[in-house]
């Protein structure tokens, strides 16, 4: 079976790096499938989860603040500022950082910058929530 090398990369550290046969990423336009030998292509990513299929069955699976993709036929990298891995996902802080987030968008006057700021924010919470759903059920 063909594969694809793909690194997962936060503003901090490189997070992940191997092998996988295909990997789905969150685009701004819908989610991406890249199999081996993909076109080459770079998109901006939205908040979301990234997964790597691997030659092994297992998969891989990562939250991602939003970001970069660029592809290659032998390369996929994920560039963003923050990456969570599965196992390290926490529902219940992401839940109540979400809360705290919409209760300061009700009850506190903001300037246009500022509550975009906010509302991309909850997006976020919102998108990690989303994705440990679905960890739960790739698991189950």
């Amino acid at each position: 079976m063909s594969t694809i090398q793909v690194e997962i990369v936060s503003a901090e550290a490189e997070i992940w790096s191997g092998e996988g046969t295909m990997v789905f990423a969150p685009g701004v336009s819908g989610e991406l499938g890249i199999a081996p030998k993909h076109t080459p292509l770079i998109t901006t990513l939205k908040p979301g989860d990234v997964r790597v299929e691997q030659e092994n069955g297992e998969q891989q699976f990562f939250f991602i603040s939003g970001g970069l993709l660029e592809i290659q036929p032998h390369l996929v990298t994920v560039l963003s500022d923050t990456v969570i891995r599965g196992d390290d996902l926490d529902e219940a802080a992401a839940q109540e950082a979400m809360k705290k987030v919409e209760e300061k968008l009700k009850s506190t006057a903001m300037d246009d910058q500022d509550y975009t700021s906010m509302k991309a924010e909850l997006a976020a919470y919102v998108a990690q929530v989303r994705a440990i759903e679905k960890l739960k059920k790739m698991r189950s």
